[in-house]
Order: structure tokens, then sequence, then C-alpha cells
């Protein structure tokens, strides 16, 4: 009966053993230290915690964990040793773009993953400050430069030019076109760049004639002398002019002898053969002439603008004869008329 008794107290002992042995093993295991790698918003620190799980540490080490805050591993990982554990608040940050300012909060850091949160989309010329790559602090401001570039053309004409050549043959004053000139035309292309609506550059990418101007070709009289019964003669310039005739009488003049101006030229000369009569706002009164027939004729010779008529006007002259019959064989003719110097 004795050894009956001691033998249950032995296996009561050793289980109790065998509990004492499990319950200090359990102590040794919840009071198990660990390193771990704590990174809260950037900050990173080395510590060693005897935290069971991910929640009870941030609780012993008082970290503010805000709403929508980033928490890798979850709050109920337990804790092992070397565990990273990384904890980012979210962060308040400003956003200027088209004309307006957008407020967000985000565990975002770097400009493009707020602007993509925040469903502002760029073209591939839009600019930001700071760069799309930058980390932006807290209450940051991110500002959006929306870029536009435009190709325009314009055409510009480009001017001819213009040669004058001499001819001694012809009389001075007399110009003849011996090519006409023609415009030429230049294609320009730009690219203009655009900061927010404002031009901010202008960049020339092609400059191209399209057409290359053809120039002007005058011929230019410098024959200044003339053969006559006196000689060579100078003069400054010729005509090629409207002729007709007159004479004293009532019919060239509508006045009759008697009249106190028959016969008076309007310088207040007597009318005779070498007095013409003009258009003075083509030849002034005065000027010494040289009257050159043109049709194989002779010649009217040299005169003087004494006279004016009503129908003289513009390119004509009137020759002035003693006769009726001379003024009525003179009928009407183109003379050269030579302004002598």
């Amino acid at each position: 009966m004795d050894r009956i008794k001691t033998d249950s107290f032995s296996k009561i002992a050793v289980l109790v053993l065998l509990a004492i042995a499990m319950l200090l093993s359990l102590g040794m295991t919840f009071l198990q230290k660990n390193n771990v790698i704590l990174n809260v918003d950037g900050e990173v620190n080395t510590i060693t915690t005897y935290a069971q799980t991910v929640k009870e540490l941030i609780d012993d080490e008082g970290i503010v964990i805000e709403e929508g805050a980033f928490v890798s591993p979850s709050i109920d990982t337990e804790i092992e040793n070397n565990l990273e554990i990384i904890i980012i608040n979210p962060k308040d940050y400003t956003i200027l773009v088209d004309g307006k300012s957008i407020e967000i909060t985000t565990i975002k850091t770097k400009t493009k993953d707020i602007l993509k949160e925040a469903g502002v989309v760029l073209s591939s010329l839009d600019q930001t400050n700071p760069s799309l790559e930058s980390k932006v602090n807290d209450k940051g401001t991110i500002r959006v430069y929306r870029v536009e570039e435009k190709i325009v053309t314009t055409e510009e004409k480009i001017p001819f030019d213009k040669q004058v050549i001499d001819n001694s043959r012809l009389d001075v004053g007399i110009t003849k076109t011996l090519q006409t000139g023609k415009e030429g035309l230049k294609r320009t292309q730009v690219i203009e760049k655009y900061v927010d609506g404002n031009l901010v550059s202008s960049i020339i990418i092609s400059d191209n004639i399209i057409e290359e101007p053809v120039a002007q070709v005058i011929e230019k009289g410098t024959k200044n002398v003339i053969s006559t019964s006196r000689g060579s003669t100078r003069f400054k310039k010729s005509l090629i002019m409207t002729a007709t005739a007159y004479d004293n009488s009532y019919a060239s003049t509508g006045k009759r002898p008697g009249d106190p101006y028959y016969g008076i030229t309007a310088s207040g000369t007597y009318a005779r053969p070498g007095t013409v009569a003009v258009d003075p706002r083509v030849i002034p009164l005065g000027t010494k002439l040289y009257i050159e027939s043109l049709d194989g004729s002779k010649d009217y010779g040299f005169a003087i603008a004494e006279d004016v008529g009503g129908a003289i006007k513009g390119n004509k002259i009137d020759l002035f004869f003693n006769t009726s019959w001379e003024v009525k064989n003179f009928g009407r003719r183109k003379v050269k008329v030579y302004i002598l110097e």
C-alpha cells in the first residue's frame, strides 16, 4: 500500500516539474528581445523591443498613426528579429495648376505620384516645380506649368532689284523697261513655345526661298544733244506730243483785227513762227524748245512756249503759222518736242 502511494507521488511530482518547465519556457518566449528596423516618415532607426506584435511596438513607442497612414507589415504581425517596419503618415500638399489651387492629403511623397493621385494629367511638354522625381516636403507646393508648342508658317515677299542700263542712243529722260521686275517669296517656319499661354520663345526651324525674285531691268537714255541747222544743241528732256497748228485768224483765236489782243500771246508777245501754245502744267511758259517732225517732213524747228489754248491740255502742243493754208496743211500729227537747256 505504501509503495502504491509512493509511485503516485512520484508521478505527480514529475507532472508538476514538467508544468513548471513549460511555464518557464513560455515565459522566456514572452520576454524574448528583438532588434527591429523602424522607418517612420523616412526617419530610420534600429530599436530593441520585447513587444510581441507590430501594434504592441507602436503603442510601446508612442508612435502616432494618422488616419490613412501606410503601415507595413500589418499591425497584427508578430515581431521577429531584424523585422523592418515602415510607417508613412499622409501629408498635405498644394497643387497650382490651370489657374486653380488643389489641396490634397496623401502618403505619396514624389511630385509625379502626388499629381497622379490628384488626377492632374501632364502632357509630354508640361513642366513642374519641383521636378517629377523630387520628393516634396509636408505642406509643400507643386507648381504645374502648361507648355504648348506651335509651328507657325509665314510668307514674306522678297523685293526685286532694279538695274539701270545707260543707252546713249536713247534721249535723256526717256526710259524703257527691258525686263519687268517680280517679287520673290520666302517661307519661314517657327516653333513658338508658350508657357501657361504666354509666348516665351520663338525658334526658326526652316527658312526657304520658294520663288526667287526677278530683277527689273530699265534702259535709260543718256543722249542729250540733237543736230539742228544751228549745229549741235543740248536738251534736258524730250516728249512725244500731238501737234496741231494755229494762226491769227478768228477761226484759230476768236479775235479779229482791231481787237486790242489780236495777235498777242498769253505771254504778251506777238505771235510769230516759232511761237507755240502749250499746257503750262506740262511745259512752263518761256521754255525754249525744238520741234522735230516724226513723219519725214521738215522740222518745225526752234520755238518758245509763249501761248496757251483752251483745247491744249496735257501732252498737246499748238504750232503757230502765218497763214491759214499752212495751218490746214499741217493738220494733226505726232512730233518730238525737245526741252532745251
